[in-house]
């Protein structure tokens, strides 16, 4: 839909819109990478992914400790052990149209310092629409699978990945170690014929081929894995004993000839007019493949260069995803529904007539927020030539890959002439509170707090999950059932705490007693609630829900302050906009206003700190120490470059001084420690003379930094 171009967002409505991604992309993360039931359109999560780079990029002041340009993939299943990657999985920064294009291929060569007429080769390679998978192999054997989970760590799935025919369990002339890295999926025709005897038995049957694939390859049973027709594409790595090859072709090759199946349609490329030209190609070919691919990937072929190019926080620099255009249909909006989340924010759901939408069952669709269905943006300016949606009306369904999507328009010629406009509820449906919309945000969000049971029980789910507490056996549906029980009630979590002694007390209502439970289940939920009472105190922060509050910021708290009673104190003690202790909080590098705002008045308001407090009283909190130094001469320290850098670019300078443990800043300060000052360094390198900080020269800083 048209939005307010980032130019023209001021600072308010842009705080308030990286609210909106952060909570919204974090909920697709979770539904795709976790739950395999996608609930956005790639093409809506690409968009929104990209409007908060650029919003962060205007407004860097205001990027948030959970923003999702540092995160990667979601949270891991219940159910698997885990598996640390030792070199991480990334996520691939995305391509929509030929300027896309052109413009990675000019970022390498800047980055590289390569002139235009520079020979740049690239490999494009269809994007397969599946499930990551790592293979690692010791002495030739397959010795471990994982998927891969949020990038760091993934799921051990080498029982399943066994059983996959197209994966090799011994391979000749490989390295002593060597991790192969590919994408699991199933063809058209498998997923047909998987679909009809599912159906046969009465069995759930599968929205599309990639859910198929990622919920046969995550089966306990690994007999299940077997019985399904999974397939599998290499076309990267990850640790490695020794080099594969100098090129990715060559290293492509060398997959192949070890038995791996590779894509038949890689292409060697020599810049973006040929990376094009096969893009095209392979989409003209994208309906008779027999499998499904969502865009073409381009690579830099050279690995010496790949190294150098290096990587971003959660992508490679040297890699880029083209994705294929979204798709559309028509269909009837039979209801609107309203869901209440975690922070209150009251969602809007379209419950359409089924439709196929490439292939796919669509049913529901998002709805955004009330300006949306009202026909205008956040400022009131009309989106969709002005029309709102009514429930009744026939709408337009925009999809892209395997996802739900959105209403892109409304057909009015269609419409009922006795069709009302929809009415955004102002009170929560769940709890009656009123809900409000506060200044410069989107969203309407439910007042009712701890008394609103549906955010109650998301944010049990929250305090469960695997990020969190992550207690095995007590997941979604468990807190839903316990937050019913009228016995052993959950209604926060100091009661998950409280819950094997109040079983005790209730002999005839024991958990035991209950269907879906016996002896052993209720024993080792217990068990695995006594295990978490000890809780580093990183966990415990993001377990706590509070607004704004992901993973990456709880981590920035917890480094921070050490300890659970360092922090405490400093959150009581702390007055919104004032005083010592706020400015210590927002000094913290990468916590703006919005999340220490949060933050603060959780601990202030006495409902929610009378629920912390009881849940604290409960646990053994484990201290975090701060982020330990990088063995390197700059580790620590604040660098600023300024001039002409001759023997790197600035980019890769940067991302150097950042490797080494040095914070690279834009401006002097009296907190700088060096400026290293290139030809034509100007007001930075008198700034710092006038503050007595340290000036060297390019030579001074390779010197410095040495073989680090």
């Amino acid at each position: 839909m048209p939005e307010t171009p980032v130019n023209q967002l001021t600072e308010a409505e842009a705080r308030a819109e990286l609210s909106r991604l952060a909570q919204t992309i974090s909920a697709a993360n979770r539904a795709y990478h976790t739950l395999d039931a996608p609930e956005i359109s790639d093409a809506d999560y690409d968009a929104m992914k990209r409007r908060n780079a650029a919003i962060e990029a205007r407004f860097p002041a205001l990027k948030r400790g959970d923003s999702p340009s540092d995160q990667v993939g979601g949270a891991l299943s219940e159910g698997f052990g885990k598996i640390r990657h030792a070199v991480p999985m990334l996520s691939l920064e995305n391509a929509f149209a030929p300027e896309d294009v052109a413009d990675f291929d000019d970022r390498v060569r800047k980055y590289l310092n390569l002139p235009p007429e520079a020979p740049l080769a690239f490999t494009a390679e269809p994007k397969i629409d599946g499930l990551s998978l790592t293979l690692r192999y010791e002495d030739g054997r397959l010795t471990q699978a994982a998927t891969r989970g949020d990038g760091e760590e993934g799921e051990n799935v080498t029982e399943n990945a066994r059983t996959i025919a197209d994966i090799p369990q011994q391979v000749a002339g490989a390295p002593a170690v060597m991790e192969v890295r590919g994408e699991v999926y199933m063809s058209h025709a498998d997923f047909a014929a998987l679909n009809a005897r599912q159906a046969a038995r009465g069995d759930k049957t599968f929205a599309n081929p990639r859910n198929a694939a990622a919920g046969s390859l995550r089966q306990l049973d690994a007999r299940i894995t077997a019985a399904r027709p999974l397939r599998f594409f290499a076309y990267a790595w990850g640790e490695l004993s020794s080099p594969l090859a100098d090129t990715q072709t060559e290293a492509i090759a060398r997959f192949t000839a070890m038995g791996f199946p590779t894509n038949p349609l890689t292409r060697l490329c020599d810049g973006p007019g040929a990376l094009l030209a096969t893009y095209r190609e392979i989409e003209a070919r994208r309906a008779t493949l027999g499998y499904d691919i969502d865009g073409v990937v381009y690579k830099v072929n050279d690995l010496a260069l790949q190294r150098r190019l290096g990587f971003r926080s959660t992508t490679p620099r040297w890699a880029i995803a083209h994705k294929f255009p979204a798709e559309l249909a028509w269909t009837r909006l039979e209801a609107i529904d309203i869901q209440v989340g975690r922070t209150g924010a009251l969602s809007p759901v379209a419950r359409l007539l089924p439709v196929t939408v490439g292939g796919v069952v669509v049913s529901n669709a998002t709805l955004h927020n009330e300006d949306y269905i009202a026909g205008r943006n956040a400022k009131g300016e009309p989106i969709r030539d002005g029309k709102d949606i009514r429930p009744g009306d026939w709408v337009q369904v925009y999809r892209a890959g395997d996802v739900i999507p959105k209403i892109a328009d409304v057909d009015l010629s269609r419409r009922n002439i006795d069709a009302q406009p929809y009415v955004f509820p102002h009170l929560c449906p769940e709890c009656g509170s009123e809900a409000i919309r506060e200044e410069g945000d989107a969203v309407r969000r439910c007042t009712g707090g701890l008394i609103c049971p549906a955010q109650a029980v998301e944010r049990l789910k929250h305090f469960v999950s695997r990020a969190a507490f992550d207690i095995e056996g007590l997941g979604a549906k468990q807190v839903e059932a316990f937050f019913a029980d009228p016995v052993l009630a959950i209604r926060e979590p100091a009661d998950i705490f409280t819950l094997a002694a109040r079983d005790a007390a209730n002999p005839l209502q024991k958990l035991r007693n209950r269907d879906g439970w016996g002896e052993r289940s209720a024993t080792n939920l217990f068990a695995a609630i006594e295990a978490r009472r000890t809780i580093a105190l990183n966990r415990l922060i993001f377990a706590l829900g509070i607004r704004h509050v992901g993973e990456a910021a709880a981590t920035l708290l917890a480094q921070h302050y050490g300890s659970w009673a360092a922090f405490e104190r400093a959150m009581t003690a702390a007055t919104v906009g004032d005083g010592p202790e706020w400015a210590d909080l927002l000094a913290i590098d990468g916590v703006g206003a919005v999340l220490a705002t949060s933050v603060v008045t959780a601990f202030h308001q006495p409902a929610e700190r009378a629920s912390i407090d009881r849940l604290v009283a409960l646990l053994t909190v484990e201290d975090v120490a701060r982020r330990g130094p990088v063995e390197s001469p700059v580790a620590g320290k604040t660098v600023v470059f300024t001039g002409t850098l001759e023997r790197m670019t600035r980019a890769e300078a940067k991302a150097r001084a950042e490797a080494l443990g040095a914070k690279v800043a834009g401006s002097v300060s009296a907190k700088t420690d060096l400026v290293v000052a290139g030809p034509g360094a100007g007001s930075k390198a008198k700034a710092a003379e006038g503050l007595g900080v340290t000036v060297i020269d390019e030579a001074g800083w390779l010197a410095l930094i040495g073989g680090a």
